[in-house]
């Protein structure tokens, strides 16, 4: 997500069908919804649409990306884990739980945040041994990992058409609004420019 900006059921939801050479395919959206009904108290998957009739789109598969599918596919092997998970006719889902499972939006950012909670208990013991001051990570979320990466390719001077359609965004007025929280340091940077002319 951190290199490709697709949603969480983007992610969730992909196949190996979806992964081309260069490119992966987003024509999909795995929802995870509560089914309760008065003889049933269940969650369940489905396959939906992408959210905008934008969000079906190509991403380029960043040399990033490939490791991490390569990786996945790797782990998958090494702990003979099958990829069982069959929804709305949807198959071989590309990342899974140890049983074969799918994933969802609430198992990966519980995912997150035991990382950045084991990941600050680290830091705060090193940061009290060698007398200086943590340096904490802050909370992460799916929803962060996206934010990110649209926040990299502003700071990088990405067009903004390429960044909406690499969103999938159908306005772009959401790419400007909503995924522009570019640092004060950036900001400062880029109006420093100014001093040149």
């Amino acid at each position: 997500m951190l290199y490709t900006g697709m949603r969480v059921g983007e992610v969730t939801g992909l196949t190996k069908n979806d992964i081309l050479e260069d490119d992966i395919s987003v024509n999909h959206t795995l929802v995870y919804y509560d089914k309760r009904t008065d003889k049933s108290n269940k969650m369940t998957y489905s396959i939906n649409s992408t959210k905008t009739e934008a969000g079906k789109r190509m991403v380029l598969i960043l040399p990033q990306v490939r490791e991490a599918l390569d990786l996945e596919d790797d782990y998958l092997e090494k702990a003979e884990i099958k990829r069982k998970a069959v929804v709305d006719g949807y198959t071989d889902f590309v990342f899974v739980n140890r049983f074969g499972e799918n994933l969802n939006q609430g198992t990966l950012n519980k995912a997150l945040r035991r990382i950045v909670r084991d990941y600050n208990l680290q830091e705060i013991d090193k940061a009290k041994e060698e007398r200086r001051e943590a340096l904490l990570l802050p909370k992460i979320s799916t929803r962060t990992l996206r934010h990110t990466f649209a926040t990299r390719m502003m700071e990088k001077g990405v067009i903004l058409k390429v960044m909406q359609d690499t969103l999938g965004h159908s306005d772009i007025r959401v790419t400007l609004e909503i995924y522009t929280e570019v640092q004060k340091d950036f900001r400062k940077d880029e109006l420093n420019k100014l001093s040149d002319l």
